[in-house]
């Protein structure tokens, strides 16, 4: 849900309290706003989508879709569905909920590809309970994309609002309990904690799909993570 990072705030996600602080509507309403405009990291994600899609047909949802723009860069044969804290524009294929308080799942619909970018940093402890509701809506063969920032970067900085911060092995190993990882990789590598801006290195880095040893954990911006479902 976010893409540019910031330290010059409070803890992550923490209420003065001590205890986590998760964001509602409207604060959502507001900041997917900023990712109305396609960014590196959404543009990445379609291609990989793009790439598992084939030339078949499918259905994918977007989990913490923000204002639906991955949908503007995928295949036709691909039926989108978001799910979001705030929803901009209402569509039948667009649902609105809080999903901290709510299950992940649309119409008790089955997915090919499931997607959720940005959306980790923000769940607190809910993060196995995600994952595990993720898992029972996927079908047997199919997808999950998820990202998750890279906090062992550099630079490494903190978005204020994250309620989720860990490293990058702890994520990867609360996804395991759920899924196969067939491939992770950053989704871009830049000496600042941050996607690349410059047209120049957008088009470098966006066919790169490959971890490099020690580079990747120092350079690595945000990690995709490529899953397949393990039983239930």
């Amino acid at each position: 849900m976010n893409e540019s990072l910031s330290a010059a705030k409070p803890e992550p996600g923490n209420g003065p309290d001590g205890t986590v602080k998760y964001y509602k509507r409207d604060f959502w309403s507001q900041e997917n706003l900023r990712f109305t405009k396609p960014h590196f990291r959404l543009e990445k994600a379609a291609r990989i989508v793009n790439r598992l899609a084939g030339d078949g047909e499918c259905e994918l949802l977007d989990v913490g879709c923000g204002p639906a723009t991955l949908a503007r860069f995928l295949k036709p044969g691909i039926r989108y569905y978001g799910i979001d804290m705030a929803i901009q524009e209402p569509a039948p294929n667009l649902l609105e909920a809080d999903l901290v308080k709510s299950p992940i799942g649309f119409d008790e619909k089955q997915f090919d590809i499931i997607i959720a970018q940005g959306f980790f940093e923000y769940i607190g402890t809910y993060q196995d309970q995600k994952f595990a509701e993720i898992r029972d809506i996927l079908t047997e063969d199919g997808k999950f994309i998820a990202t998750y920032v890279n906090f062992a970067h550099r630079g490494r900085q903190i978005y204020w609002p994250y309620s989720n911060v860990q490293p990058l092995a702890e994520f990867r190993a609360s996804l395991s309990r759920y899924f196969t990882v067939e491939r992770s990789f950053p989704t871009s590598y830049n000496w600042n904690h941050s996607e690349p801006n410059r047209q120049f290195m957008r088009a470098t880095q966006m066919p790169i799909m490959v971890s490099l040893p020690v580079l990747s954990r120092i350079f690595g911006v945000e990690y995709f993570f490529i899953c397949s479902k393990q039983p239930g």
